[in-house]
């Protein structure tokens, strides 16, 4: 018996409208509750996020919608 596990993917987002730490945990915590989204961290500095997450279970899409329900602006997915 053998268990299949998902191999995991980062990527960096571009997010718009941050001004401070408290809109980055905003978006952190946005972008980890997601299901397949296994760790985000977002830098303030440059307006981006980093997310690890299972391409199967989420995409480019739900990183959007969640972005944008939380208040911020998606910029651009790299």
């Amino acid at each position: 018996m053998s268990t299949k596990q998902a191999a995991t993917k980062q990527k960096t987002i571009t997010i718009g409208g941050m001004g401070c730490t408290g809109c980055a945990n905003t978006i952190q915590d946005a972008l980890v509750n997601l299901d397949g989204a296994t760790e985000a961290t977002v830098d303030l500095e440059s307006d981006t996020a980093k997310v690890t997450y299972d391409p199967d279970a989420v995409t480019a899409d739900d990183f959007k919608e969640a972005i944008e329900e939380a208040g911020y602006d998606f910029v651009a997915i790299k």
